[in-house]
């Protein structure tokens, strides 16, 4: 799905449907709607990834016209300011990705829970911003890093010495339809969480999901982290095209190597407990 209006009463039947609640009003029995993954300030239209801020350079040509770039104009806000990377504009600012591993962040400034899980209940749909690769480079990423773009989300249970416990997780998507998009991705059940549990993104092969910058062109820092479930032994964190995605389910994996710099452009959106 490229794009999806979510309102209180669309929310409503995909709450019922997913999770078989009883809506006796919007916004009452669906409980507190949370965009988690997202920080105070984080904005960004669905479609194209242009739309009324015009920020995202190759790839927001393509989305000013068409469908994407119609659907960018509806100014519908809810997720993210960061902007991926790809296609980037040469050696010093190249195209990145994230390959064959699942990962979260960890903070952004200040903020070190956007990942967890505020409070128990449902994750009804998930969201993700995407870069838009050139064709060369797609062909490069597919080749080299097990095959074409795709992502899920999964939920995970911190444990001791960084060790985490895979508890559920979402279907993956093909995200080469959404180069350069916004794509909501409405889940057909929705997961069960737990308060303190941390949303992480899994990718099996490869996603354009890095930014290294927010919207307004300043770079992160170190004060922005995520952490992937990659291992440090033997050069583990920059060997990157070593599978590492933890999908097995219930599985325990230590999440050693910590990623500084770079934010994950990923969120999804929680119906809280009534």
């Amino acid at each position: 799905m490229r794009r999806a209006l979510l309102s209180f009463a669309t929310l409503a039947t995909l709450a019922l449907a997913a999770t078989a609640l009883t809506v006796l009003a919007p916004g009452t029995a669906l409980g507190t709607l949370t965009n988690v993954g997202t920080v105070t300030g984080d904005v960004i239209n669905y479609g194209g990834t242009t739309g009324s801020t015009g920020v995202s350079g190759a790839s927001g040509a393509s989305g000013t016209s068409g469908t994407s770039g119609a659907t960018g104009a509806t100014g519908v806000t809810v997720n993210t300011s960061p902007i991926p990377q790809c296609p980037g504009s040469g050696a010093t600012d190249p195209c990145v990705a994230v390959t064959q591993t699942t990962g979260f962040q960890v903070k952004v400034g200040a903020d070190r829970s956007l990942a967890t899980i505020p409070r128990s209940g449902s994750i009804v749909a998930w969201t993700i911003s995407l870069g838009a690769p050139t064709a060369g480079q797609t062909t490069f990423f597919n080749t080299n890093e097990g095959g074409p773009a795709q992502a899920g989300i999964a939920i995970l249970k911190a444990g001791k010495h960084l060790e985490y416990t895979l508890v559920a997780q979402s279907p993956t998507q093909q995200l080469l339809p959404y180069f350069g998009e916004t794509a909501e991705f409405p889940l057909a059940t929705s997961i069960p969480v737990k308060a303190g549990e941390i949303l992480a993104l899994t990718v099996p092969t490869w996603a354009p999901v890095l930014a290294l910058h927010d919207v307004s062109g300043h770079k992160y820092g170190k004060y922005v982290s995520w952490r992937s479930s990659r291992q440090k032994s033997n050069k583990g964190c920059s060997t990157t095209s070593t599978q590492t995605a933890q999908q097995t389910a219930h599985s325990t994996v230590q999440y050693s190597c910590l990623y500084q710099g770079v934010r994950l452009t990923y969120s999804a959106l929680l119906v809280s407990t009534p």
